[in-house]
């Protein structure tokens, strides 16, 4: 029953004087885990077809026979019978129909009279296989599953659609779906002739520590190694304050609520892993200049503490209200939410609790960031919302069963061709041996996508090159 009552003491808190605040973490979260940019050429005179398709709700036990509508795009504008389906893959977003109207892939779709799908991954966007995101409901929510909801498409496809029958199939994706393409390729080889895995993930793994790592060193490279000590000098004389009773100074320098618990642990793990993830946001999403005008920004104030917190205290301002909530329970009430609200925070927290860890901690020595997010304020927060069985063990063998089952670094896949932005943190969990891999220098996160064009870097369009080249190899 207690629990009952916390959820509902939660929820009230969402509904009411957190409402404004709680969406901080709903904001950088977002921003960490959005669709990856819509390339910019768009062909808005293409006609693009919504349309949803069956599928099971548990591909693997033959006694549970309910099933559910999973949403799809197609752009039949170049497709001539016979030609090849190019599929780009859903992630952790809502699919939009930026990346069957423009972009690279739409470009060799054209060059081969291919067919255009964008497959929505089941539990986002409007792929919703049951009402609501209960424990008991979430349980469906598993890679493995999404990558059976994928053959299924594929062969329902070429099944049903005319001309398609023949016809051979590349996927496509970036961060977790290019894990999904290159793990799709590993699970179900004869489906697909090759993929495209743009800044993929593909080792799971519990203490994240590299993540952090590579937001500093990205900030060093692009923004100066000035910036970075700023930012480190910053934090970790927040970190002093609180440890010396001046824990009100903090509350009063970041403008955090009365509710925040300079003594709760939890309070204090939350406000620094948020910290760290603002900054993570402005790396991972990076264009030319954005890395440089925030260290700008920071640099300009007068001491290492007052460019930090000023800066912070324009992006916590984005969110609204008069003093910002940054305690434990205002990142619980979205996390607790199980009705479906276009926030993905509880879906994705759960894949991570429950599949792949990646943690992204300050157990590290070698990054900016200070030293209050351990890895026990993620494996603590996994067990508060998806039940008490999710115990350190308990997520340590999951992320095991994973690297197990799909081989880690070693997927041993044929056809994948595999790239990351040097600057992308996610890189560490990649493949980044360069006889296997692509690492763009001066990039960010799943930045590939668009056409070939004149602001492309020589080795950005060299990867679009080879990957076209590779493309009419696999179609031929």
């Amino acid at each position: 029953m207690a629990h009952g009552v916390i959820a509902i003491t939660l929820a009230l808190l969402t509904l009411g004087y957190s409402q404004v605040n709680a969406n901080i973490f709903q904001q950088t979260f977002k921003q960490l885990h959005q669709e990856p940019p819509v390339p910019a050429n768009q062909n808005r005179a293409d006609e693009v077809q919504t349309l949803w398709i069956e599928q099971q709700l548990d591909h693997f036990d033959d006694a549970e026979t309910r099933t559910w509508q999973m949403r799809y795009m197609l752009n039949d504008v170049f497709f001539e019978a016979g030609g090849p389906l190019f599929i780009f893959l859903g992630g952790e977003w809502a699919i939009s129909t930026g990346y069957v109207t423009g972009g690279h892939m739409y470009d060799m779709a054209k060059e081969h009279k291919g067919l255009l799908a964008y497959t929505e991954h089941r539990y986002y966007g409007e792929s919703k296989p049951l009402p609501d995101l209960s424990n008991e409901n979430i349980k469906y929510l598993h890679v493995k599953q999404a990558l059976a909801d994928l053959a299924h498409f594929i062969r329902t496809k070429k099944a049903t659609y005319e001309g398609l029958s023949d016809s051979k199939v590349i996927i496509v994706g970036g961060s977790y779906s290019a894990t999904m393409v290159t793990w799709f390729k590993k699970t179900y080889p004869d489906l697909a002739t090759g993929g495209w895995a743009s800044s993929a993930p593909l080792f799971a793994k519990v203490n994240f520590v590299e993540y952090k790592e590579i937001t500093g060193q990205s900030i060093a490279l692009m923004g100066g190694s000035a910036c970075y000590n700023r930012i480190q000098n910053g934090i970790a004389e927040l970190e002093t304050m609180l440890a010396t009773k001046r824990g009100g100074e903090v509350k009063a320098l970041l403008k955090l609520c009365e509710k925040f618990d300079v003594y709760s642990d939890l309070d204090v793990w939350t406000l620094f892993s948020e910290v760290s993830d603002i900054f993570a946001g402005v790396v991972q999403t990076h264009n030319a200049g954005q890395i440089e005008g925030v260290c700008q920004t920071i640099l300009s104030e007068s001491s290492d503490l007052i460019g930090l917190s000023k800066y912070l205290l324009t992006v916590f301002a984005q969110s609204g209200g008069n003093c910002y909530d940054l305690s434990y329970d205002a990142i619980l009430a979205p996390l607790l939410e199980s009705r479906y609200t276009g926030n993905i925070m509880r879906q994705w927290i759960y894949q991570t609790c429950n599949e792949y860890g990646w943690y992204q901690t300050s157990g590290s020595a070698a990054q900016p960031f200070g030293t209050k997010f351990p890895v026990t304020y993620y494996t603590t927060m996994c067990a508060d919302v998806y039940g008490l069985q999710y115990s350190n063990s308990f997520i340590a063998d999951k992320v095991a069963e994973t690297n197990e089952y799909f081989g880690g670094l070693e997927p041993n896949v044929e056809n994948v061709y595999i790239t990351h932005g040097q600057l992308d943190p996610w890189r560490a969990m990649g493949i980044q041996n360069e006889t296997q891999a692509t690492i763009l220098p001066e990039y960010a996160h799943c930045k590939d996508f668009g056409s070939i064009s004149a602001s492309d870097s020589s080795e950005m369009r060299a990867s679009k090159e080879r990957v076209a080249e590779l493309v009419r190899q696999w179609l031929n």
